[in-house]
């Protein structure tokens, strides 16, 4: 059975949004000396749903090979627990270097590129602009909130693509900050040509511009190249998804040193755990498996998309990513069918753009046929 997640108040047919909404009166006196920025953001209320079928979080719907998670845990044995793990994962971040083909200075190494999200934020947005696109990945502009930045969003062109003018007009008003590009785009899929990329990146002098890559792998593109060549840019990228590694919780971010070193002093020390580093050592000399799972990934989210052409009232549009988009002419009734078939997928619809939109995370290939059989019955 798989843990998926639903924001009850959300889909209890709340209309208001948990990212930008106050919160009740009777939610409780706030502590004193709680700042504003944390007071007005609401918690989210999330109730887990125990289903067979998990498509909603966008992960690998493998776990790690067995073979090498008995290899990491013997490992993980035969080391000393009574010492903390490198101060900054010294080792982890020669590793990773040794495997991006990166200098290690250049790499800073978190629990999940959610944490570098946050310190990012801290480095440059702080009394400063956080710009990014609407939909965006609701981290950017949760942490953008938490930590009182100011937070701009350009609403995506009708087909998803980067408003590549509207952002450099804001980038030339605005005080300077962070700008956030994710290449392939969540929560839409869009892979957006480099050029567009290429073109904000010129126009952000001055600007710090991460380049969220946490699902480069299924997008065909890799932009190394644009980090290596503007030291104001760096690339995020995690071992939740393709390397099917999210309960490690381990993100990383490509700079130039300079940068590095600046975002380094935030990190705090310690902050990977021995496990985690020693499963990532056994995965980094074993990334076979890792395109291996994702030619599978591209091949099924080929046939689950081709398959859904056909459907008469429903519509899948096309993806970059191991997720794509399902526009129905009634989310909330596709999502409540799909959930009494033991399928939890994630709703959008109330996203701008996304209406009538559900994301649904590529499976296995019993998982995939489970949902097409599932759909086949809204025909």
């Amino acid at each position: 059975m798989g843990l998926g997640w639903v924001d009850a108040r959300w889909w209890a047919g709340d209309t208001t949004n948990p990212m930008t909404s106050t919160p009740s009166a009777d939610a409780g006196t706030t502590p004193a000396g709680v700042r504003a920025a944390v007071r007005d953001v609401p918690a989210y209320p999330f109730t887990p749903l125990d289903v067979p079928i998990k498509l909603d979080q966008n992960e690998n719907p493998y776990d790690f090979p067995a073979d090498l998670k008995a290899e990491a845990l013997a490992r993980m044995a035969a080391r000393p627990w009574n010492r903390y793990p490198d101060l900054h994962a010294d080792t982890l971040r020669d590793r990773i270097a040794a495997f991006e083909d990166w200098e290690a200075a250049g790499v800073v190494v978190t629990p999940g590129s959610n944490v570098l999200i946050k310190l990012l934020t801290e480095l440059g947005g702080i009394g400063q602009t956080v710009l990014t696109v609407n939909p965006t990945f609701s981290v950017y502009t949760l942490e953008a909130q938490l930590l009182g930045a100011e937070l701009v969003q350009v609403p995506l062109n009708a087909d998803f693509s980067l408003p590549v003018e509207a952002l450099k007009a804001e980038l030339a008003a605005r005080t300077p900050g962070v700008l956030y590009i994710t290449q392939p785009h969540a929560p839409t899929g869009h892979v957006d040509a480099e050029r567009d990329i290429r073109a904000l990146i010129d126009a952000a002098q001055g600007w710090i511009v991460v380049l969220d890559e946490a699902y480069y792998q299924y997008g065909g593109q890799d932009h190394r190249n644009l980090i290596r060549a503007n030291p104001n840019c760096l690339s995020l990228r995690t071992f939740s998804k393709a390397w099917g590694l999210a309960g490690l919780r381990l993100g990383y971010a490509l700079a130039h040193p300079e940068l590095a070193g600046q975002l380094q002093k935030l990190v705090p020390a310690f902050n990977v755990s021995l496990l985690a580093q020693t499963a990532l050592e056994v995965a980094l000399e074993n990334p076979a498996y890792v395109q291996e799972r994702v030619a599978e990934g591209l091949r099924e989210r080929a046939r689950v998309l081709d398959a859904l052409a056909a459907h008469p009232t429903l519509e899948a549009l096309p993806s970059g990513s191991n997720f794509f988009l399902l526009r129905s002419p009634d989310a909330g009734a596709t999502y409540t069918h799909l959930l009494s078939r033991g399928i939890v997928v994630r709703r959008q619809d109330r996203l701008h753009l996304l209406e009538g939109c559900l994301r649904v995370a590529v499976g296995t290939p019993a998982e995939n046929d489970a949902l097409l059989a599932a759909l086949a019955e809204l025909a």
